[in-house]
């Protein structure tokens, strides 16, 4: 089951390599990657690809992205420091957090980089002074259309229209460069019309700035590229046909600079994390239910399994008949439960020893694997 996500020689390089492996570990195949970076090159060949570091940063992955050409988007100083290591140039580097201390913006400007993202008012100001001259991308809050993606970024980040304007006035007079508009329609995004509600927005602002004599260049788009999990998404060729389209109609010949900051839809696909199967358990006689327990868990590189917002396919190598589980991971804490709500089914003939194999979790899994949290280690990760 599900095995379509990957080849065959791809799945048997996985299990020839996974034998002599401890679980838990998360195994990323470089060609997926390759593969997906050159469909959203072919898919936005005017764009600007930047990478979102924080969705998997493994260094041999960085190493890939650089010698495809890709730029990154960092969200903190040591990420910066992460991919300078690998001989990338500061201006293939985009500090796309809104939230950052001034020590960092003033190294990260030290260090070359001259392109931020902001949202606030004393961010502006914290630019103006720590990373003079540099080009400001403004964020627009999302509530709306971020409301149908599997992992909203609302609230947190952006601000209403009206602020933004007001943000670009403010950068200009402080001698920073407006350069342009930015927004997130949300994490695994599988509506494409949330595209087109926030582009008919950001043409309204850049008519309203560039009569007010603040015309802007440039839109960020961010992320929100779905990957396949149980729900299967759209072809990313899809997706590209589509905001290309509405680019062309909200702007005409006149379409500006596009950036793009894929992380889950460049990477996502072309992970599998391989977990142990360490109890079977009932809490009563009469539970319909079998307990799960596996030692990866919400601590352990299941963290977007919380809510039950991401749901990733699982196969395992047992057949027959398929009975409800509810999977939990192996630490002390009773929120590391990973799936109780939603029916998943597994083999009745599922054994303690047994691994799982957790598809297309190449995103936000070893990034977000906790430090020894009740002694178990991050997440390994393998590069084939």
């Amino acid at each position: 089951m599900y095995l379509n996500y990957y080849s065959s020689e791809e799945w048997n390089e996985l299990l020839r390599f996974s034998e002599t492996q401890e679980t838990p570990f998360l195994v990323l195949f470089k060609d997926k990657v390759r593969q997906k970076f050159a469909a959203f090159r072919a898919g936005f060949p005017h764009a600007r690809i930047y990478y979102a570091v924080k969705a998997n940063p493994g260094t041999p992955l960085l190493a890939l992205l650089r010698d495809f050409g890709s730029c990154f988007d960092i969200a903190s100083i040591h990420e910066l420091d992460q991919v300078l290591a690998l001989g990338v140039s500061p201006d293939r580097v985009s500090f796309g957090n809104t939230i950052k201390k001034a020590r960092h913006v003033r190294e990260a400007y030290e260090k070359g980089v001259r392109l931020f993202t902001t949202d606030s008012e004393a961010d502006v100001r914290q630019l103006a002074e720590a990373a003079p001259g540099s080009r400001v991308f403004f964020r627009l809050l999302m509530d709306a259309v971020t409301s149908d993606s599997d992992w909203p970024l609302s609230k947190k980040f952006g601000c209403q229209p009206r602020m933004l304007t007001d943000l670009v006035a403010l950068a200009a007079e402080l001698d920073l460069e407006p350069y342009g508009i930015s927004f997130h329609v949300g994490s695994q995004q599988r509506e494409i019309q949330a595209w087109d509600a926030a582009l008919a927005q950001v043409r309204g602002l850049f008519e309203l700035l560039a009569n007010a004599g603040l015309p802007l260049q440039a839109i960020n788009m961010g992320g929100g590229f779905p990957a396949d999990y149980l729900v299967k998404s759209n072809p990313l060729s899809v997706y590209a046909e589509e905001i290309n389209r509405y680019l062309t109609a909200h702007f005409g010949e006149a379409i500006p600079e596009i950036y793009l900051e894929p992380g889950r839809g460049l990477v996502g696909e072309a992970g599998v994390l391989i977990s142990e199967v360490i109890l079977i358990a009932r809490k009563s006689k009469t539970d319909l239910k079998r307990w799960v327990y596996t030692d990866a868990g919400v601590f352990c590189g299941l963290m977007e399994t919380l809510g039950e917002s991401i749901k990733y396919p699982i196969h395992t190598h047992r057949e027959g008949e398929t009975g409800m589980v509810i999977l939990a991971g192996p630490t002390c804490d009773s929120i590391d439960i990973m799936y109780e709500e939603y029916a998943y089914q597994l083999p009745l003939s599922l054994a303690i020893g047994d691994r799982l194999y957790w598809l297309s979790t190449g995103a936000y899994t070893a990034s977000y694997s906790a430090v020894e949290f009740n002694g178990f280690p991050p997440l390994k990760t393998y590069y084939l």
